[in-house]
């Protein structure tokens, strides 16, 4: 087993990665939640069999276990099936020592996860993740939330977990389109810190669309410590550094609402988003047009999008942007490449090369 550790004071936690199976899963949750004694494990219909075993590991670790399924898919990251888990936890007799055991992919690990900030005013988290998008971004650093119609993820809390249990063999039998989608989330790894890690994609993506073993591991072990050390160091966003995580995300957020939920995987709309970052960053002068071919190359291998859907109305999409996150006043700030493995907040970026990115000019 290998272990990442996430420093956060009295926050910190571990990423520990096996291919053992789900058994382990219950040693390692009594260690990281020595006083818990109930958990609810939460699931969709597609981990259902995956987190039943874990729940048996609960089970045998010492934990009286609750059970509760959610459907498939982003529109589960909803106020009524956020309301289905507080009944779900009112009915286990939840306390404040009560964990939540995400199993699954980001919908499951962002909706638990939020249930997780907000019942009883917070309880312990476990994520247990399941796609290979969780595991590499959305399990590590504290972000939960749920979807409102206007927006991606307008209601949430950071909420650190208590662990990470990623079992990589559970990546053998994911669905192709799954595991294409977790690769965006590890391409823009490379492109925002570590060119030597994008360049180790390049020459090794043959073995990673394989699924070989090794290559497995080391993609998420990589990603996930990448990950860790900007959470250490911004762990609530207050202070810039945290935003490159968004990189492709302000073009990604506005493809999957304007979209529709569903219509994109999000790490397929965040493949395209980046790529739409890369051109607007040439379109500032800010890099050379290498940058941005290497990128596409890159995805385009991985079989992922690398421009917008034709047929997206260019104003909803800029109506979306202009709410995002990391606006500021009304104007547009994105989070983009200065070269591979470095990228800055920009600000005040004038809609009308945006629009001119979005409609392929």
């Amino acid at each position: 087993m290998r272990t990442v550790r996430v420093n956060l004071g009295p926050r910190s936690y571990d990423i520990a990665l096996s291919s053992a199976g789900p058994a382990g899963a219950g040693p390692f949750a009594r260690a990281a939640l020595p006083k818990a004694q109930l958990a609810l494990v939460v699931a969709d219909a597609n981990t259902a069999a995956h987190a039943r075993a874990v729940a048996a590991a609960l089970t045998a670790a010492g934990f009286r276990t609750g059970f509760v399924t959610v459907p498939a898919g982003e529109g589960s990251k909803s106020p009524a099936e956020l309301s289905r888990l507080y009944d779900a936890l009112y009915d286990l007799a939840a306390d404040r020592g009560t964990a939540v055991v995400a199993v699954g992919g980001g919908v499951v690990g962002d909706l638990a996860g939020f249930a997780a900030a907000t019942y009883n005013r917070g309880l312990p988290l476990l994520m247990v993740p399941t796609t290979l998008l969780a595991m590499v971004d959305s399990a590590v650093g504290g972000k939960t939330g749920i979807n409102h119609p206007r927006g991606k993820n307008l209601i949430g809390a950071f909420h650190q977990p208590a662990g990470v249990w990623i079992d990589t063999a559970h990546l053998d039998t994911l669905p192709d389109r799954e595991f294409k989608s977790g690769l965006a989330e590890v391409v823009k790894y490379g492109v925002i810190l570590d060119a030597d890690f994008f360049a180790w994609q390049e020459v090794n993506a043959a073995a990673v669309l394989a699924r070989a073993p090794a290559a497995l591991v080391h993609v998420v072990e990589r990603s996930c410590r990448l990950k860790a050390d900007v959470v250490e160091k911004d762990e609530r966003e207050e202070t810039g550094l945290r935003a490159v995580l968004n990189y492709g995300h302000t073009f990604a957020h506005a493809f999957e609402t304007v979209g529709g939920y569903g219509a994109w995987l999000h790490g397929e709309a965040v493949a395209a988003g980046m790529c739409c970052a890369s051109r607007l960053a040439e379109k500032l002068g800010m890099i050379d047009p290498d940058v941005t071919r290497r990128q596409v190359r890159l995805l385009a291998s991985f079989g992922l999008p690398t421009a917008p859907r034709p047929g997206w109305a260019t104003d909803d999409l800029l109506a979306v942007m202009r709410r995002d996150k990391k606006a500021a006043a009304g104007k547009l700030r994105f989070v983009l490449p200065e070269r591979l493995g470095s990228v800055k907040l920009v600000g005040d970026v004038p809609e009308d090369l945006v629009r001119d990115v979005l409609e392929g000019r």
